[in-house]
């Protein structure tokens, strides 16, 4: 047993194994007495750090540096992104290179590591183990209401079978009767002409015992031709019952089925929608049709989906700001904003409810029952554009009072849960200024930004760190995206203001097309259908365009 270790030796220094040795070598891990204190350091080849024992173990170790073997790398290169000795910083290899202290660095490293978990992914999980414990609730409620329900049937369709079997019953009964009437009457006829019959046989015998003659000829009249003349035989017809074969699944689709959607397994559990996944792009998108808005609004600044068959427009209006309409540019619905301000944006909910942002008020709204109710309220900051995650949570893109700070926060709720503001290195991912900027959160849960000021889409993960940044392709036209959206395939869609192009890429940047032959107009905002349709607002002429510009063109 090692006696260092051992909580049933006694410490002893490791040089003369005196006893309760009263210091310690940090680095060496050596148990030591004051008088070989000395001793131990006269060892050059080695780093020491003698300590008092009670502080044993309090020396930050540093990893040693691959070039100077001698040296531990103390220090960490920002550019190079490696730890460096001290040697290495006077080298031609980190000539001006910034230095960080590795410990702290790595500390802030840790410190985010733990923030992430404590506060995003430890709850995640347990809100994901809350969501199996109450599915397994709802599980088993829902399977005691089946067995109820089939019950139920089966005690409606016992019913009807005894309903049945009783009206054939009594409709082989009434069978049983008539024939029985039939057979009656002529066992009746048949029983009376024999009566008959025997009476003449009786009268015949008579007659040929008697010598009267006059009787035989003047009297006597044969009824042999009237009993030959034999009556119809009534045979009756025995009823049959004749079963119909059981058709299992005609029984089965007349008894009720039992449905349950597909199991689909995601980041957050959500639907995987109706698009399958090989839906490529088309070569020549088709409009599919031309919502007019024009009639309810001068112009319209956003659009959302609120079904395949309903959108939502805003924009600026004398009377209502936000409306309903369905593909045929019927106005359905008419929404006026709480403070009476124009709507800076709007989503819609998974349950199809209208959110909007108010700037002018600093309030996020939610419209039930046809009423806006106030979600979110801010101090110091106005909210802009609003998107809904797939976890029901709420993106908003918020300026602040002095439009020189921008930022994404994330509410459940009207609860705060994560601020996205800078990069890893401390510096702003979106531009200040009040120009349009619009936010999506794609399949993969990314969140894509559409920063008009920058020229730039920006894409961070679910934890806020900047996975890329779309500037657009090469062309005479400056690239201003305005407007976001993102499909079942992850693919993200923006708008080039300038260019009237719909820019198409995939989920890690990748240039995939244009759709440039739509002869779009002031392209300012987009939303897509479940089924993967691109709804494109036009600002100025207040037209809504329905694109297909995927899957396959059903004529």
């Amino acid at each position: 047993m090692d006696p260092q270790h051992s909580g049933q030796d006694v410490l002893r220094c490791d040089h003369c194994e005196a006893l309760a040795p009263k210091l310690y070598c940090d680095i060496c891990h050596h148990n030591l007495c004051k008088k070989c204190v000395g001793e131990h350091i006269l060892d050059e080849s080695k780093k020491h750090n003698v300590v008092p024992f009670k502080n044993r173990r309090s020396t930050v170790f540093y990893p040693i540096c691959p070039k100077h073997t001698t040296k531990q790398c103390e220090l960490f290169c920002e550019q190079c992104a490696s730890p460096i000795c001290s040697s290495c910083v006077s080298s031609s290899d980190h000539n001006r290179h910034k230095f960080l202290d590795i410990f702290e660095r790595q500390r802030e490293d840790l410190q985010k590591d733990l923030h992430e978990l404590e506060t995003y992914i430890y709850p995640r999980y347990q809100q994901m183990a809350s969501n199996i414990i109450a599915q397994k609730a709802d599980l088993c409620q829902n399977s005691q209401k089946l067995t109820i329900n089939l019950n139920k049937q089966r005690e409606t369709w016992q019913k009807e079978i005894d309903t049945i079997i009783s009206n054939l019953k009594s409709n082989a009964k009434e069978m049983e009767t008539k024939q029985l009437g039939l057979l009656k009457n002529q066992e009746d006829n048949i029983s009376r002409t024999i009566c008959e019959i025997t009476q003449n046989i009786v009268d015949l015998k008579k007659l040929l015992d008697s010598k009267d003659m006059c009787l035989l000829v003047h009297e006597y009249k044969s009824r042999n031709a009237e009993f030959r003349k034999f009556p119809p035989q009534c045979k009756v017809s025995l009823p049959i019952f004749s079963p119909h074969p059981i058709d299992t699944e005609q029984v089965q689709k007349q008894f009720g089925t039992l449905s349950s959607k597909e199991h689909v397994y995601d980041n957050e559990g959500t639907d995987s929608g109706a698009i399958p996944s090989n839906s490529p792009l088309l070569d020549v998108p088709q409009i599919k049709t031309t919502i007019n808005t024009a009639i309810g609004h001068s112009f319209i600044n956003s659009v959302a989906c609120r079904s395949g068959e309903e959108i939502w427009t805003c924009g600026v209006d004398s009377i209502m700001i936000m409306k309903l309409h369905n593909l045929q540019g019927q106005l359905l619905k008419s929404i006026e904003t709480k403070s009476r301000n124009v709507p800076s944006d709007i989503a819609v909910t998974r349950d199809g409810s209208l959110v909007y942002t108010d700037p002018s008020d600093r309030t996020v709204n939610i419209v039930k029952n046809a009423k806006p109710q106030e979600v979110i309220r801010l101090q110091g900051w106005r909210p802009r554009s609003a998107c809904v995650a797939k976890s029901g949570d709420l993106l908003v893109i918020m300026l602040s009072d002095d439009i020189q700070r921008t930022k994404v926060v994330r509410y459940s709720g009207s609860i705060k849960k994560q601020t996205i503001q800078f990069n890893d290195k401390g510096q702003p991912l979106y531009s200040s200024g009040p120009t349009k900027k619009c936010i999506t959160e794609n399949r993969n849960l990314d969140i894509c930004v559409s920063d008009y000021m920058a020229g730039s889409v920006i894409v961070v993960d679910q934890i806020g760190n900047l996975r890329f940044t779309y500037t657009g392709q090469p062309t005479k036209r400056q690239f201003d995206p305005i407007g976001v959206a993102t499909d079942s395939q992850s693919r993200i869609l923006t708008a080039g203001s300038n260019d009237y192009r719909i820019h198409i890429i995939d989920q890690n940047g990748k240039f995939l097309r244009f759709i440039d032959n739509c002869h779009l107009q002031n392209p300012c905002d987009l939303c897509m259908d479940t089924k993967d349709n691109l709804f494109v607002a036009e600002n100025r002429i207040g037209k809504v365009k329905k694109i297909q510009y995927c899957g396959t063109i059903i004529r």
